[in-house]
């Protein structure tokens, strides 16, 4: 599976162009537009989470995104250099709890294992943290 990897500055204002990169290639994979929008959800919500939480603080954090098809298969990988943080520590979220009362993140992990197959997180000191999503097409 030939990765297409780009790098971005680990900024909010760069998820609009994360949200085109995982649209593009999910579409020259031929997924369907409502799977498209739950990828780029997914995609969203994993850049914005580390953006957040991982690089918390950091200016000049760098977020580098992987994306692939590989069959019906797509998979998108995150990596990121900043504090590592593990989702399997998340609880799922209260969705009956009012808003203000919910925990924060927890929605975005949740979010992200509806929408894709597989959600898998792995970190290491020196490599840094990698989050893969991936998505089989109907």
């Amino acid at each position: 599976m030939a990765m297409r990897k780009v790098k971005f500055p680990a900024q909010f204002q760069y998820l609009d162009e994360i949200r085109d990169f995982v649209a593009e290639i999910a579409r020259q994979g031929g997924f369907s537009d409502k799977e498209i929008y739950s990828i780029q959800l997914a995609a969203d919500e994993a850049a914005s989470n580390i953006i957040e939480h991982a690089y918390e603080g950091v200016t000049d954090g760098e977020l580098e995104i992987a994306c692939g098809i590989k069959g019906d298969l797509l998979t998108i990988t995150l990596h990121d250099h900043g504090q590592p943080f593990d989702p399997a520590s998340v609880r799922p979220p209260d969705l009956k709890a009012d808003l203000s009362d919910r925990q924060i993140g927890g929605l975005g992990i949740y979010l992200m294992r509806k929408l894709m197959d597989e959600v898998e997180y792995e970190s290491s000191t020196h490599g840094g943290n990698r989050l893969t999503l991936t998505k089989r097409r109907n």
